[in-house]
């Protein structure tokens, strides 16, 4: 049974509730209270409810859904894994009862885990929908002012080359083929581990790549050739084993085969197409190869550059941003394939209009949200200012428009953009998304973001108080 609070409190939640009430951070009281919202709850019990039919009101009683918030809320402010979690409340008498656990047991990190996986991209978004309207209901946001401002968010692989990737690939294949043959046996074609061989023609790469002369590149091309061919012979090897096992599978091997089958159906073809790319860029000199793969494990992550020097080239997915006043996020995106920032100030400022119910008086971005037709219909959608730099800034009344006082002005603010996706990065973990696939970078980046408006509400309402 899921309950969206604890039914009953014991001697050692008031006890504890004593013990503590001077030693809160004065932002935890105001977070405290928001999260006391009935709507936040509900969105929450009705995700967790969808995990078992009649979860609500029958079984035995499960963490409530109070208890789940509060947790996954606890670890993405402080940044914490999911064991750090579990030991942090354990241990802490403030923590149990921000969490609303008091003196009740404590979740376990596996636990916990089961549970946040149990919400999905939509959960998320409602439930970061709702923080903001609490931000507005509290008149932490008036709406007044927008900015936005895009980043980018690595999946957690490692750095991609086409060696290391075929590595990855032969490695997983093996690994499948091993448990098939434990269970029954030769499928009709005998296993070769050629995972030693492969370990070998990687390391001569990675040698040969160091010498940056024609001989070294000539090593480097004859120890790809060796490399292909191994790999091109371990799929093989997968594509009979996958078709043997088809018509093998009995009732005590069902769920093992049936899981193997699919892991090596989704393997071979990446491994391929990575086989692929490796002759169109080492054999054949192209490299600008379509349908890149950079991961065996995040097949969706892209190549984004963003002009950084510090980091040039980032391997992730592209995130935007949307700040009102108070430094409340008010809407987040994860991209599925990356889009030009100009395509995004139109959208967002609709976006401002539905959440918070008026347009922006002043609306600002970098250079890159910039064109004529976005600042056209910027105006024409009713926003007063639209204070976005042209890079290219030839003409007189442009040069005089950008040197206003309320436009530099405008900018000083944007820049807080920038410090905001910093703290989101450093503070919430932002800069590696550890969920895996597009839901989990999206279910990553809303409870981080989710995070950091509880943080900042009850700090404006601290300090207003």
């Amino acid at each position: 049974m899921i309950a969206a609070r604890r039914l009953q409190c014991s001697f050692a939640d008031g006890l504890i509730a004593e013990e503590v009430q001077d030693l809160w951070e004065p932002w935890m009281r105001h977070a405290d209270e928001a999260l006391h919202d009935d709507q936040l709850l509900q969105i929450m019990q009705q995700e967790l409810s969808k995990r078992c039919k009649k979860s609500k009101t029958r079984r035995r009683p499960g963490t409530p859904a109070e208890v789940v918030l509060r947790m996954l809320l606890l670890k993405h402010m402080r940044g914490w894994s999911y064991e750090d979690v579990t030991r942090e409340v354990r241990a802490n008498l403030v923590y149990r009862e921000f969490t609303g656990v008091g003196g009740g047991k404590v979740p376990d990190d596996k636990t916990m885990g089961r549970l946040a996986r149990q919400l999905g991209p939509e959960a998320i978004e409602k439930l970061h929908q709702r923080t903001v309207a609490i931000a507005l209901e509290n008149k932490v946001v008036a709406g007044r002012k927008m900015r936005v401002d895009t980043a980018v968010v690595e999946t957690n692989i490692h750095y991609p080359t086409d060696s290391t990737l075929m590595g990855d690939g032969v490695r997983v294949l093996i690994r499948v083929m091993k448990k098939v043959a434990a269970v029954v046996g030769e499928v009709g074609t005998k296993f070769r581990d050629r995972s030693r061989s492969v370990k070998r023609r990687i390391l001569e790469i990675a040698y040969a790549s160091r010498d940056k002369s024609e001989k070294g590149q000539q090593k480097m091309k004859v120890a790809y050739g060796k490399l292909l061919e191994a790999t091109s012979r371990v799929v093989g090897q997968a594509k009979k084993f996958s078709g043997a096992i088809a018509g093998k599978v009995n009732k005590g091997q069902r769920v093992v085969l049936r899981k193997a089958k699919q892991q090596l159906d989704e393997m071979i073809p990446r491994v391929q197409q990575v086989m692929q790319q490796a002759r169109e860029r080492v054999l054949k000199g192209n490299t600008r190869a379509k349908n890149k793969i950079l991961s065996m494990f995040e097949p969706d992550t892209e190549v984004i550059r963003k002009g950084k020097a510090s980091k040039p080239t980032e391997f992730g997915k592209m995130v935007k941003i949307q700040e009102a006043e108070n430094q409340i996020v008010i809407h987040c995106a994860v991209f599925d394939q990356r889009p030009s920032d100009s395509d995004l100030l139109t959208p967002s400022i609709e976006k401002h209009q539905e959440l918070l119910g008026r347009v922006p008086d002043l609306a600002t971005a970098d250079a890159g949200f910039f064109s004529a037709a976005n600042e056209a219909e910027a105006k024409q959608l009713g926003v007063k200012r639209v204070a976005i730099p042209s890079r290219a800034t030839k003409r007189e009344k442009r040069q005089q428009e950008q040197k206003k006082r309320w436009f530099k002005k405008a900018q000083k603010w944007r820049t807080g953009c920038e410090g905001r996706i910093s703290v989101l990065k450093r503070r919430h973990g932002l800069n590696r998304s550890r969920y895996k696939g597009v839901p989990g970078t999206k279910r990553w980046v809303g409870l981080g973001v989710i995070a950091d408006n509880m943080i900042n509400i009850g700090l404006h309402l601290a300090g207003k108080r």
